[in-house]
């Protein structure tokens, strides 16, 4: 029986600019992760998870359960990633041993909470794929598979942030320069030390989501046609991870504090930015913490200074229906 795992992330810096030839910083956050279970069997099987079961308690368990995982279980994107699996192979010419398989999923990501949950599953089940098969595949490449599974096979809008952090773990700093991506395939990944990411937390809705669908509005479009407030937004967000990776290395906290909060205000300048996300941001800098999203909505992540403030904020946060953790990247 192979296992396999793959974690929650939370983006720092430079988000949203993945998507538009920019630069990021994102980290692991091993708290949450998506396991993965693949066995040899006589037919080919994906195994539901209580995700997948149309059964409810009742009207209010089904209302309940659709706001906060939306209309689709993870099925639908494994399917997809066999489907982008058996291309990439066709591709490379490697020829798959006739070897059926059952597969089984289970996560604790929180969903729809701009956290990774979809590409954990995807990056977990690739994993047991490229182990069953005796199949390796270069980590950027693992990345993009995953993306592409979301993008071309489901046609889900997305970066390539989520899926590259959590193909290499830890911290990373990631460029995504156009003429490189276009010349590679993938970007430039820079792992950066975890150590170097101190007092540092995550905090995420424990209630009903807004979804980060949201917040993905008509800006693609926008910096398509070249409008100038969006174009220079991106060139900003990607300013903000380069500084932010010097500042790390130099262990100017100060300077990531400023970066942090400014990687969210310029979003508000973009973005329609709900009144629960406000909410949290506010509470979260009312204690003294820089705050940013942690994806698109839903979480947020930034520095804290002492244990002290760090009491503090979770109560702020608790009391507005907000979990705090500190990650565990490594």
């Amino acid at each position: 029986m192979i296992e396999t795992y793959a974690y929650a992330r939370a983006g720092l810096l430079g988000n949203p600019s993945d998507g538009y030839f920019g630069k990021t910083i994102s980290l692991l956050v091993r708290n949450f992760r998506a396991r993965v279970l693949l066995y040899p069997s006589a037919r080919l099987e994906i195994r539901p998870s209580k995700s997948d079961l149309p059964v409810f308690d009742s009207l209010d368990d089904l209302y309940t359960s659709t706001r906060w995982r939306g209309y689709y279980g993870g099925i639908r994107i494994v399917q997809a990633l066999i489907v982008r699996f058996l291309d990439y192979c066709k591709e490379k010419g490697i020829d798959l041993p006739e070897r059926n398989f059952t597969l089984e999923y289970e996560s604790t990501v929180p969903l729809r909470l701009g956290m990774g949950g979809s590409s954990a599953i995807i990056t977990a089940a690739l994993r047991a794929l490229m182990q069953y098969y005796s199949i390796e595949i270069p980590v950027p490449i693992q990345a993009n598979l995953v993306l592409e599974t979301e993008t071309r096979e489901l046609g889900v809008s997305a970066g390539l942030q989520d899926r590259v952090i959590q193909a290499y773990g830890g911290v990373v700093y990631m460029d995504f320069d156009q003429e490189l991506m276009q010349r590679q395939g993938y970007g430039h990944y820079e792992p950066l030390d975890p150590a170097l990411l101190d007092r540092l937390y995550v905090a995420y809705r424990t209630s009903l989501s807004e979804g980060t669908e949201l917040f993905h509005n008509n800006v693609r479009e926008r910096w398509r046609r070249g409008e100038p407030l969006v174009v220079d937004a991106m060139k900003t967000w990607a300013s903000y991870a380069e500084q932010g990776r010097a500042a790390l290395i130099a262990g100017d906290r100060k300077r990531l504090h400023e970066l942090i909060d400014a990687n969210f205000d310029l979003r508000t300048k973009l973005y329609e930015i709900g009144e629960g996300n406000l909410e949290m941001i506010h509470a979260a800098r009312s204690c003294g913490a820089s705050a940013n999203f942690a994806g698109s909505g839903g979480a947020i992540v930034g520095l804290y200074e002492s244990d002290e403030q760090f009491g503090k904020l979770t109560a702020a946060l608790g009391a507005i229906g907000v979990a705090v953790i500190r990650p565990k990247i490594v």
